[in-house]
């Protein structure tokens, strides 16, 4: 499955929004320096949808608050 998620880092509550099915907004406290607030989106990310942290990879966005996320079985 892929989403397409939008990333506010440094923020002051960590929650997911779901737009609709494919789209996300996520909001993180980490600050978008040396991938914290990436580790950080894929650690809610594997919690949210329930599976291990490998099941979810970033495929586009490594460095943009725009991210396309692939999550595998």
């Amino acid at each position: 499955m892929l989403l397409k998620v939008h990333v506010i880092p440094k923020s002051k509550r960590i929650e997911i929004e779901e737009l609709d099915e494919k789209n996300l907004r996520v909001r993180l406290s980490s600050p978008p320096i040396d991938g914290r607030a990436n580790s950080e989106l894929i650690e809610l990310l594997a919690r949210y949808y329930k599976k291990g942290k490998s099941s979810i990879r970033i495929r586009k966005g490594f460095r943009s608050r725009n991210k396309l996320i692939e999550v595998t079985d």
